[in-house]
């Protein structure tokens, strides 16, 4: 893009083509004619997006990218549509219009709109490229990065899908203003995890601005943004399949997937869920004497100043936890695997957590 304030590459292994590519973060970047012409060259556009984000933003994006031809999918809003009913529909209209691999996928919208579009750009005649324009805080810190992509199953959450990683992603930071503030807070959770997980510099730089954050600074939110996509980049260069240290970017989604699951999807936001489930997992933590009590407290607090939820709902029991994580798609040879925390910014992964750890960590 033009004038980025902030950019910087996801380095992937080297294959017979050069797939790295680049996260651009500033002001203004979805209305950048100039950026998108250099960005797409002469490539038409499939533009999926959801009726919330379509009327504050599809405008402004259609009229950016200029005298190509552009098909607009409009989605429901909500978890509950993220299914292969919708990837028939982005299937469907971009084959009516007759589009061919070398169009473009464009991903207007939050994670739902980022895992169905990547994933539908993934099938459609065998692999499209697409971009990522996340406009929720959570997307585009964590999943509009990393080329996870799929769909829900009536078993468990994106228990459908494939790694099909993006050509780039645009973050504009003018989109945190509309944000509801429930959305802002979820985001604010997969914020937190990467400090927990592996940047205790970055935690305690959280932690020491919370009110600005809580304001939504620009400053603060744009820096919180930019060392959030670092940390996924770097993770992601490392495994980029997740056959490693790319699982502890998990930390609180075993318990919060099952809690998605069993409260039904869109209940609770995925944020709410995973700072649950990062609540427990800290618990848990602590229990093993790997982190400190006062770790797990500084946790909560700042969570809650979110007004994120940290406890489970009431008739969740570990039976009931253990059953739904049970589909998970992080389930090896018939074990669960969970991400605890060896130490304040080291993850470690465990597959022993027994039911009487969570029965305590649920009760504490």
């Amino acid at each position: 893009m033009s004038s980025p304030e902030q950019s910087l590459t996801v380095s992937l292994p080297r294959s017979e083509v050069d797939r790295d590519y680049p996260i651009y973060i500033g002001r203004g970047l979805m209305a950048d004619a100039d950026s998108w012409a250099r960005l797409l060259t002469d490539r038409d556009v499939v533009l999926v997006t959801n009726e919330t984000i379509a009327a504050l933003y599809q405008d402004k994006l259609v009229s950016a990218l200029g005298e190509r031809r552009v098909t607009a999918v409009v989605l429901p809003d909500g978890e509950t549509h993220k299914h292969c009913g919708s990837i028939e529909t982005i299937l469907d209209q971009a084959l009516a219009q007759r589009h061919e691999r070398r169009s473009i996928f464009i991903a207007l919208g939050g994670g739902v709109i980022g895992d169905m579009t990547g994933f539908a750009a993934s099938i459609f005649l065998r692999g499209a490229d697409f971009i990522q324009v996340p406009t929720t805080l959570l997307a585009q810190v964590d999943s509009s990065v990393g080329g996870k992509t799929g769909i829900n199953h009536v078993s468990g959450k994106n228990l459908i899908g494939a790694f099909h990683q993006p050509l780039a992603v645009v973050i504009d930071l003018e989109s945190i203003a509309t944000l509801p503030a429930r959305e802002y807070a979820a985001g604010m959770a997969e914020v937190v995890k990467y400090g927990l997980i592996r940047d205790r510099a970055f935690l305690s730089w959280l932690y020491a601005h919370q009110e600005t954050l809580l304001a939504r600074d620009p400053e603060t939110v744009a820096e919180a943004i930019y060392r959030s996509c670092s940390n996924k980049a770097q993770v992601v260069a490392a495994d980029e399949r997740e056959s490693g240290v790319r699982a502890t970017l998990n930390l609180g989604h075993t318990f919060g997937h099952a809690i998605e699951l069993t409260q039904g999807y869109g209940t609770w936001l995925h944020g709410e869920a995973v700072a649950c489930g990062m609540v427990l997992a800290t618990k848990i933590s602590a229990a093993r004497g790997w982190v400190q009590p006062t770790d797990v407290a500084d946790l909560i607090a700042f969570l809650e100043a979110l007004s994120l939820p940290v406890t489970a709902p009431s008739e969740m029991t570990a039976e009931c936890f253990l059953k739904a994580m049970a589909g998970d798609k992080k389930v090896s040879k018939g074990t669960i695997r969970y991400i605890l925390l060896r130490e304040l910014g080291q993850a470690i992964i465990v597959d022993d957590i027994t039911q009487q750890e969570i029965e305590r960590a649920l009760a504490d």
